[in-house]
This record gives structure tokens, sequence and C-alpha cells, in this order.
């Protein structure tokens, strides 16, 4: 049986706060690489700009591989990013929208291949218990994330999804662990990945147009 007192807000707390989420280490140090990430990849993109790369034959070759197989690579790749395998999926989702994969079918694509990781670490941490999350997490970060749940219950799980560099995994396992009503997990596991990712990929394809790529 779900407990459901881990799911719900608790009414006797003193009033929340973001600095409250922003004082756990490693939500900062996120937050922190996650800008860090983005910096650099704006001056990869203004690199790529005045080289005029999107012109080369090296490129285009590269650009119809995508199109063709790229569905398939970002399906399996969000599957694992949705887990607990860092592999970037939101700029992946950028990329290949930059390249021409149809944004509507990316992301939907891509939001089904997150869900089925998220998915995965719930069954997982469901079906293995305490052990396994601690073994993937660590004592202390569990424990940071049990305050924070009992804190904000589910209101925590859709920040994380809807920010693209906070690891939202850790908390899917969580909601395995303490068995967390599978209904909402799924729908608060897709909803807020298929804005993000709606967004993302409408943002490729305005920068492979800006680029010249498509």
């Amino acid at each position: 049986m779900a407990q459901e007192g881990w799911c719900e807000l608790d009414k006797t707390r003193t009033p929340n706060k973001l600095s409250e989420i922003l004082s756990v280490p490693w939500i900062r140090s996120s937050l922190i690489l996650g800008g860090m990430l983005a910096a650099i990849g704006v001056m990869l993109i203004l690199i790529f700009r005045f080289l005029e790369l999107g012109s080369s034959p090296l490129f285009l070759n590269a650009k119809n591989l995508v199109i063709e197989y790229g569905l398939v690579g970002i399906f399996v790749v969000t599957i694992l990013a949705g887990t607990i395998v860092p592999l970037g999926s939101p700029a992946l989702v950028v990329a290949a929208a930059s390249l021409g994969i149809h944004p509507m079918l990316l992301t939907i694509v891509a939001t089904a291949g997150f869900t089925v990781g998220m998915t995965i670490n719930y069954v997982l941490a469901y079906g293995l218990g305490r052990p396994f999350v601690v073994k993937k997490l660590g004592t202390e970060r569990l424990e940071e994330i049990s305050t924070l749940w009992g804190r904000w219950g589910w209101i925590i799980y859709v920040i994380f999804g809807i920010i693209p560099v906070l690891p939202v995994e850790f908390l899917a396992l969580f909601c395995g662990l303490i068995k967390a009503r599978f209904g909402h997990f799924l729908i608060l596991s897709f909803i807020p990945r298929l804005l993000v990712f709606a967004l993302l990929s409408h943002f490729g394809v305005q920068l492979g147009w800006w680029l010249g790529i498509t």
C-alpha cells in the first residue's frame, strides 16, 4: 500500500521556501553545472555560426544520417537518461531538432523514452527496496530527498521535472521506494517532460534555421 503520508504536503511545517531546495548541495551543484554547460553550448553555437559549418559536406552527410535514424537513437538515449545515466537528453533534443527531425515526433519519442527510463527506476526501487536505492543515491542524499518530499510532496517532483538540469531520476527512485501512487508518478513524469521537450524542440528548429542547417 502506498505510503500516503509521504505523498502529501505536511501542513504542520513552516511555509515552503525555494531557498530550502537551493540549500541542498547536490541540487545547487546541478544548477551550477547546468549553467556552465549552457554557456559552453552558446559558445559552440556561435563558433559553428561563425565558421559556417552547416554547409560542409561532412556535416550534411551527418545530418542525413540523423534524420534517417535519429528517432531510434533519441528513444534509446532518453530511456538511459531517464534512469541514472547522465546523457544530457535536453541537449540531444535541441541538436536533433536543429538537424531537421520533425519536432512533434521528436517531442513524443523523447518524452516516451524518458518516461520509460523513469518507470524502470520506479520499478527497481519498488522491488529491490532501500538497499538498492541507498547504493544508487547514498544515505545522505536519500535523507535529503526524504526531507524535501515530506515538505513539498509531488510539487518537488514537478519542479525537478521541468528543470532539465535537476536529477529527477533520483526522485523516481524515491517514489518507487515509498511505493507512491503509480498513476500519479506516470502522469507527473510524462507531462512536465513533454512540455520541456516541446520547448526544446521548438528552440532547436529555430536554431537550425539561424545556423543555416535547415
